[in-house]
């Protein structure tokens, strides 16, 4: 990574934060004084597993999607950032790698009912690409869309938060292809929609915009520990 690129994102993260950093502090996953759930506090406060999940084994971390499984090799994945932004980017693999990376235990919640605990990931921040995008003044929200069609929305406060990652690997392996590889979205702070397997592009919008599971009757918020499930 360059001296400008490394500029850059040191730029666009601190005015991210100065502008989000209150909004994102006040998200329920990390203020929220009365959370449903049951055992210790998590890495971000609230209950290890929050009302209404089963915990499964990392091994058997179950394959949910829309019926099809792209197949997208490394170097021909491509994430395009556009929008409500100042500077529009296209990454490609290598060049994701080439971002400062993260290594991070996560948890992983599922709304069907079931949540995988202390998953290994290795990714780029979200952040760090927005940081390089330099989303608009009025930029408020971001939709995740992906090469099977899917789509998710994210209030920019959410998308920001440091443990929200572009995954690559996950247990010290190269992310599974039934599990959004060769990169997804994961957000361990809300309901595992929210985060686009074989995410393709990340659209900065002015408005809010529901993408494709919360159209079709799931939470536009999806907060793990409110059982934020449906509309």
């Amino acid at each position: 990574m360059n001296d400008e690129i490394r500029r850059r994102i040191e730029d666009g993260t601190a005015a991210l934060r100065a502008r989000f950093g209150e909004k994102l502090r006040a998200t329920p996953s990390l203020s929220d004084a009365e959370p449903q759930g049951d055992g210790p506090p998590n890495r971000h406060g609230m209950p290890k597993e929050p009302p209404g999940q089963n915990v499964f084994e990392k091994a058997e971390w179950p394959v949910l999607d829309l019926g099809e499984t792209p197949e997208i090799a490394p170097e021909r994945w491509r994430l395009v950032v556009d929008g409500a932004c100042e500077a529009p980017l296209t990454l490609s693999f290598a060049e994701l790698m080439e971002l400062p990376q993260e290594d991070l235990e996560a948890d992983f919640h599922c709304v069907t009912g079931w949540s995988v605990l202390d998953l290994a990931l290795r990714g780029v921040r979200l952040e760090t690409v927005l940081a390089l995008a330099r989303p608009l003044v009025g930029a408020t929200h971001l939709m995740a869309h992906a090469s099977d069609g899917y789509s998710t929305n994210l209030p920019l406060e959410e998308a920001l938060k440091p443990d929200v990652l572009l995954v690559h690997a996950v247990e010290g392996a190269p992310l599974p292809r039934a599990h959004g590889g060769p990169v997804r979205v994961v957000t361990p702070q809300l309901y595992a929609w929210k985060g686009a397997k074989w995410v393709s592009r990340l659209e900065l919008m002015t408005h809010d915009r529901r993408g494709y599971w919360e159209i079709r009757g799931y939470s536009n918020t999806a907060y793990p520990w409110r059982d934020d499930r449906m509309w």
